[in-house]
């Protein structure tokens, strides 16, 4: 009696009826669930359970569950259902308009596949490797699991098709992140910062979403042949804000200036009086310029390089050359030092030749030298 009873509520069900269904029992490879409002049962195959592979029924769905599900087929007394099919069609409504507004989402990463990454977005979604993320990927093992945000760049409903990107929302992150960037910082700031490249004519430096060029002249106060000498790429630097061009995106920034200059405490390093050991560094017509510290020259006037008189700095000395300099005078403000080699020379000067004069040559008086000569004039 029940069986006809069921036979006859069947036939009132045609393919392509919408039905809820409750669930009743998950096997292993397929679903009970009870027909609301009727007293039949439909089943759901594994594998119309979702657009994405399912290995056991219940990773999918759980006793009790109520499901929109759509009739596949109509058999003597039960339902062949599909629950994929109504998911499908949910979300592609869903999906164009998420397409069509360029909407950013979240979902989790189902599956690892040969050449990309599967999203269920109620239909089967794929992420390509190339679109996964801005730099290269070796393993996308460990992205299983992962929730990331993706926006849609193809759809096609006929073919099945929905193609996912990750990579574009990082792009567009990192390009609003980079203008806001671009708006927020003002010359002489001073910001952390993370050296990116090395090239020949300085260091391109990571503050922040935003690269800014360190020319070669400003990582550091000393003389720098190669940037690879003074920074290496990956390291933690702190810079200074010398120039924003927002127009053309460009920064200029200054490692150098962010540490102590060389003329700071000078007067502390190169006190009055003190002797140092410099190079000659340039010479000019009115004296010599002394490197003593890097970055630090002081001025050998000409009147003070020779204990005789000299026309040009090039007759005592040359480029390159290390002297002992006297500190004259240092002034921090001015970055300014006076230096003396003459000075230290003298003194050599007054030891080699501080002797008395021979024994005959004492009494000597001016007076009879002239006497002589006048003699000799009258003769």
């Amino acid at each position: 009696m029940s069986e006809d009873m069921n036979q006859v509520e069947v036939r009132n069900f045609e393919i392509g009826d919408k039905v809820t269904g409750q669930v009743t029992k998950v096997e292993e490879k397929q679903v009970i669930v009870n027909i609301q409002d009727s007293k039949l049962d439909g089943i759901i195959p594994i594998s119309e359970l979702s657009s994405l592979h399912v290995e056991k029924a219940s990773d999918v769905v759980s006793e009790g569950d109520e499901l929109d599900l759509e009739v596949l087929k109509v058999e003597e007394d039960a339902l062949i259902l599909s629950k994929k099919k109504v998911d499908a069609q949910k979300a592609w409504v869903n999906l164009e308009q998420r397409f069509q507004s360029g909407e950013i989402f979240d979902a989790e990463v189902k599956d690892v596949v040969k050449g990309g990454l599967v999203v269920d977005l109620g239909v089967r979604g794929f992420v390509p490797a190339s679109l996964v993320e801005a730099h290269f990927v070796e393993d996308f093992s460990d992205y299983k699991g992962k929730t990331l945000s993706f926006k849609i760049v193809e759809l096609d409903k006929d073919k099945n098709r929905l193609i996912l990107s990750h990579r574009a929302v990082v792009e567009e992150q990192k390009g609003k992140q980079k203008k806001d960037l671009l708006q927020a910082i003002q010359p002489g700031q001073v910001l952390d910062g993370t050296v990116q490249r090395i090239t020949d004519f300085g260091a391109f430096v990571d503050i922040g979403g935003i690269d800014g060029l360190v020319h070669i002249s400003q990582l550091s106060y000393e003389h720098v042949d190669k940037p690879s000498d003074v920074v290496q790429e990956g390291q933690k630097v702190k810079v200074k804000v010398l120039n924003i061009d927002r127009d053309n995106e460009r920064i200029s920034l200054s490692i150098k200036e962010t540490q102590p200059g060389p003329w700071s405490n000078i007067s502390e390093k190169a006190p009055k009086g003190s002797t140092l050991t410099g190079t000659v560094r340039r010479l000019v017509s009115y004296g010599a310029f002394v490197e003593v510290f890097p970055g630090v020259e002081g001025l050998v006037h000409i009147s003070q390089i020779a204990h005789k008189h000299i026309a040009t700095p090039h007759e005592v000395l040359k480029e390159g050359q290390e002297v002992q300099v006297k500190v004259l005078d240092a002034n921090e403000q001015e970055q300014r030092l006076s230096l003396s080699i003459k000075e230290l020379l003298e003194k050599e000067v007054e030891e080699n030749f501080d002797y008395e004069l021979p024994e005959e040559s004492k009494g000597f008086q001016l007076g009879e030298v002239i006497g002589d000569k006048l003699k000799n004039l009258r003769k």
